[in-house]
This record gives C-alpha cells, sequence and structure tokens, in this order.
C-alpha cells in the first residue's frame, strides 16, 4: 500500500500575531519621545509630571512585548525573516532612543553609558551579521542578561527620580552598573567567539 504524500507546510504569513506585535512595538517608540520630551527636564523642575509617568509606561509596555512576541513567534511556529529582522530594530530602536534622549537633551545620565552601551550593540550586531554566511551565532545567557538588566535600568532611569525617594536613585545606578558591566563582558565574549568563527572559517578554504 502506498503511503499518501505528506503535505507541504504552508508558508508562514507576514502577518502573524508575533510580527504585528513587534511592529506595534516600534510604532510605540515615537510616543515614547514625545511623552518623554513632552514631560520636560531636567527632572527635577517637570512641566508635566503625569507626561513623566506616561512615557515609563509606553517604555514598559514595549519592553514586555518584547517577551511576548518572541513566545509567541516559537511557540506557535510564526518564526519569519521579516519578525527576525524587525525585533533587533524594535529593540535597538526603543533602548537606543531612550539612552540618547536621557543624555541629550536631557542630561540625566552621563555621555559614557549611551556611549558604551550603544557601541557595544550597533558593534556585536554588525559582527553578527557578517559572520551568518559562516555560522549563527545564537544570543548566550550572558546576552539575555545584559538586554534584561538595562531594560530594567533604563526603565528606571526614566522614572522621576528627583521626585521618589533617594534610595530609587540608588537602586537605578546600582543596576544600571551592573548592566554596564555584563554589557561589556559580553561584548568581549562574542567579539572572542566572533573571531574564533573567522580563523575556523578561514582555515577551512
Amino acid at each position: 500500500m502506498t503511503a499518501e504524500p505528506t503535505p507541504a507546510a504552508q508558508p508562514v504569513s507576514d502577518w502573524n500575531i508575533a510580527n504585528i506585535i513587534t511592529m506595534a512595538r516600534i510604532a510605540l517608540v515615537p510616543f515614547f519621545v514625545w511623552a518623554l520630551l513632552a514631560a520636560g527636564w531636567p527632572v527635577g523642575n517637570l512641566t508635566s509630571l503625569p507626561l513623566r509617568w506616561t512615557a515609563v509606561a509606553i517604555f514598559a509596555v514595549a519592553a514586555l512585548t518584547d517577551k511576548v512576541d518572541g513566545y509567541l513567534a516559537r511557540s506557535r511556529n510564526l518564526v519569519t525573516d521579516l519578525g527576525k529582522l524587525l525585533d533587533p530594530i524594535a529593540d535597538k530602536a526603543l533602548v537606543g532612543v531612550a539612552l540618547v534622549l536621557l543624555w541629550i537633551p536631557m542630561r540625566e545620565l552621563p555621555w559614557w553609558v549611551p556611549v558604551v552601551v550603544l557601541v557595544r550593540e550597533f558593534g556585536i550586531t554588525f559582527m553578527r551579521m557578517g559572520l551568518k554566511k559562516y555560522e549563527v551565532m545564537p544570543a548566550s545567557r550572558g546576552g539575555k542578561l545584559k538586554t534584561v538588566l538595562q531594560t530594567v535600568a533604563i526603565g528606571l532611569f526614566c522614572f522621576p527620580l528627583a521626585n521618589m525617594p533617594h534610595f530609587i536613585t540608588v537602586i537605578a545606578w546600582g543596576i544600571m552598573s551592573a548592566a554596564i558591566a555584563v554589557t561589556l563582558v559580553t561584548g568581549i565574549d562574542y567579539a572572542h567567539k566572533g573571531w574564533m568563527i573567522r580563523q575556523a572559517a578561514r582555515a577551512d578554504k
């Protein structure tokens, strides 16, 4: 008896729930920018405390949905090339915009914080893109921890810290310091792994 052929898997539409959530995250970024800037600065002289908290809420929603779209994509087999492209864009847009605004014009973070984070983030991203033809470099546990620490730290610095107990500022700097440390350590680790992959590829030629 001849077995019936297995039906071909249906292609996954780019317009699936996971990608739509990712697109929504990107769409939230301009609203975050507006709320943060419209609230005024410096943080001790806000023109609108509700708008500052609105910016915090938007940042939190965008950060939390990062986990949601990834979970949906994996659990429902909704992984697409578009999703792979948009997800890091959404991550870098939210974190990058928040860091730059908290540095310039708001002066609530020193210049070296966004410089260290953004140079590491974009440098490793470009390196991984260049190495894709040899090997896909997956996110490490340290990289995932880095993302969590960065998100929490930046979220705390979006708080109207001058209007809150001082210990919250201390906590914010403690988490930011940990985020910077893990950012540097994982950046060096990724760079070393990338160099090894490149050397192995050259040896195989």
